[in-house]
């Protein structure tokens, strides 16, 4: 009976899911592109398929090692894809290709193609949900994350990313064309800053013609990320609230979420696009796959979970009783008469939480008087922690979040 028990269990042990390279023809992959895969040994019928791409530096393997979506997956019965960067990043940085025309292109080529193949062999080989495709990622990851949004918002239905940048920010200017191993420091020191629209316009631009649903999001961000400056977190929100067309005031704020010293913003009364701000964390920021699980809804079986076409993402401002307060950017007394206001839902996380809606009135200029010396436009002017200038020098300090305003034209 002892030998019996020792070979089922060896048996067990045997077929137990592991992380697979695999190594059939997958599709058009013009970077040569690997990919590793993590199947449960039990699925659901028709399982959901998360992408999960490296970050700089990382490979699959290390991607499959540094988080919890393996474990996950095998508790929830959703399958995760690993990629790897092209072999011809093997010896340098490993990072992703999100600076090229191709990869920035529906069907254009790039790395991009590579990984939207490698979901389309899985969803044929495992009778996957094809309206439940979701990416994250962190670093490179996380702008890969953004990349495959914005040129293939018909294959995924979420993504979240962490420590990344907009979409097309480290495009090189000009003609990008086979950019594929392009650094942009400007980007990466958050010195590309543009209007929401000209950011919509690269994402609207990768795909033509495109006028179909598009994926929500979730962006997360150290406040004191030194690699990936903060300043690409609110360019973020501006590009794709732009994209979703729900507006760049977020309807919520909450502080210590989802741990202490991390305040959510949602934007949207759908909730389409989530912004995380992490004060004083560097790029090195902790992935909170509970957060990301439950915006994806992994756990999720059957058919009512979040697909892809489900719901809408245009801003519907809910009605509600307002009362007016008045603050400073920088928490000091409010000394100026010029300001603006905008409609912000405060919410203290706990147990029995309550929410109430105020109308924040926040200071955009010190003076009325002549214009004075101060900061240019598209410069941060203002946040918490920011100790640098808070005066205009032209138009209006804009906040965005508790942790960034900016100069923006008045």
């Amino acid at each position: 009976m002892k030998t019996v028990a020792v070979l089922s269990l060896l048996a067990s042990l045997a077929s137990a899911a592991s992380l697979t390279l695999v190594t059939e023809n997958f599709g058009p992959n013009p970077r040569n592109n690997p990919f590793y895969i993590y199947v449960p040994d039990v699925l659901p019928p028709n399982p959901a398929i998360l992408v999960n791409p490296h970050w700089c530096h990382g490979t699959a393997p290390a991607a499959f090692s540094g988080s919890q979506y393996a474990t996950l997956a095998s508790q929830h019965g959703f399958i995760v894809i690993y990629p790897q960067s092209s072999p011809a990043q093997a010896n340098s940085d490993k990072c992703w290709d999100v600076s090229s025309k191709e990869t920035l292109t529906h069907n254009g080529g790039g790395d991009s193609l590579g990984v939207v193949s490698m979901v389309k062999w899985t969803i044929n080989k495992y009778n996957a949900d094809p309206k439940r495709v979701f990416v994250t990622g962190v670093s490179s990851g996380g702008m890969m994350t953004q990349v495959l949004l914005g040129s293939y918002p018909d294959v995924f239905a979420a993504g979240a990313a962490f420590a990344g940048v907009p979409f097309g920010c480290f495009a090189p200017a000009g003609n990008n064309t086979g950019a594929f191993g392009y650094w942009s420091d400007d980007c990466a020191k958050g010195r590309v800053t543009k209007t929401p629209a000209q950011w919509a316009d690269l994402v609207k631009s990768a795909y033509p013609g495109y006028d179909g649903w598009r994926p929500k999001l979730q962006l997360f961000h150290g406040t004191n990320d030194e690699i990936l400056d903060y300043v690409n977190h609110q360019e973020g929100i501006k590009q794709w609230a732009e994209v979703l067309g729900v507006g760049i005031t977020p309807v919520s704020v909450t502080p210590n979420t989802p741990i202490s010293g991390w305040t959510k913003s949602v934007y949207g009364a759908e909730g389409w696009l989530e912004g995380y701000s992490a004060a004083g964390v560097p790029h090195d920021i902790r992935v909170q796959e509970a957060t990301v699980m439950a915006f994806f809804e992994l756990a999720c079986k059957g058919e009512d979970c979040f697909r892809w076409g489900d719901s809408e993402w245009c801003d519907a401002e809910p009605s509600a009783t307002t009362s007016s307060v008045v603050v400073s950017m920088t928490g000091a007394p409010v000394t100026t008469t010029s300001t603006s206001s905008t409609s912000v839902r405060v919410t203290t996380p706990s147990a029995t939480s309550t929410s109430s809606r105020v109308t924040t009135t926040f200071v955009t200029s010190t003076s009325t008087a002549a214009p004075v010396a101060g900061q240019p436009l598209w410069a941060q002017c203002g946040g918490m922690g920011f100790n640098g200038p808070t005066a205009c020098a032209v138009g209006t300090c804009t906040i965005y979040n508790p942790y960034y305003a900016q100069v923006n034209p008045q």
